[in-house]
């Protein structure tokens, strides 16, 4: 397993610990999470954050508790990304940092491939992506562009894993 940290920073060179920008309601005990960490992402999952930092997208793929009927909106698919199409362009054109994590200070949340560490972390590896739109296919994740995100909203209702990310900059 690998561990990676995306970010529009190409000269990190130490991730501190540090609060998440906009706190998020946690269940209780796990309220921690809202604290300071340094947060990556398993080789799964990845491409959760092929994204422009504040691109609106939801992401989808089957669990093992998932339906025969859910896993049809998959099709050939691992998994799907959802943007909206004022989002295009700039995933097409931009470039993100993919920087490697040392695993042994990172604490497993069982929560769709994040990771966290309480400690500082100093990357193994950077590597820039460009062209971003051509990272889904190679992962088995379907890109999908659509004019709103709103309307997907009811892809909470399957049994799909449904992951919501910066909807607040979303098309109203």
């Amino acid at each position: 397993m690998r561990l990676f940290h995306f970010s529009n920073d190409p000269a990190i060179t130490i991730f501190e610990p540090r609060p998440v920008r906009i706190a998020s309601e946690r269940p209780p005990g796990r309220e921690w999470l809202n604290g300071p960490l340094v947060w990556a992402i398993d080789d799964v999952n990845d491409f959760m954050y092929l994204f422009p930092r504040d691109c609106p997208r939801i992401l989808i793929w089957a669990k093992p508790e998932t339906s025969e009927e859910d896993r049809q909106l998959l099709g050939r698919w691992r998994g799907a990304a959802y943007i909206e199409r004022g989002w295009l362009a700039r995933l097409e054109a931009g470039c993100i940092h993919r920087y490697e994590m040392p695993t042994e200070s990172f604490e497993d949340l069982q929560d769709a491939g994040m990771w966290v560490s309480r400690k500082a972390v100093v990357p193994l590896a950077l590597t820039a992506i460009s062209r971003l739109d051509c990272e889904f296919a190679l992962r088995g994740i379907e890109l999908r562009v659509v004019d709103s995100l709103m309307p997907l909203k009811a892809l909470r209702d399957t049994t799909l894993h449904v992951s919501a990310i910066r909807l607040r900059n979303a098309q109203p």
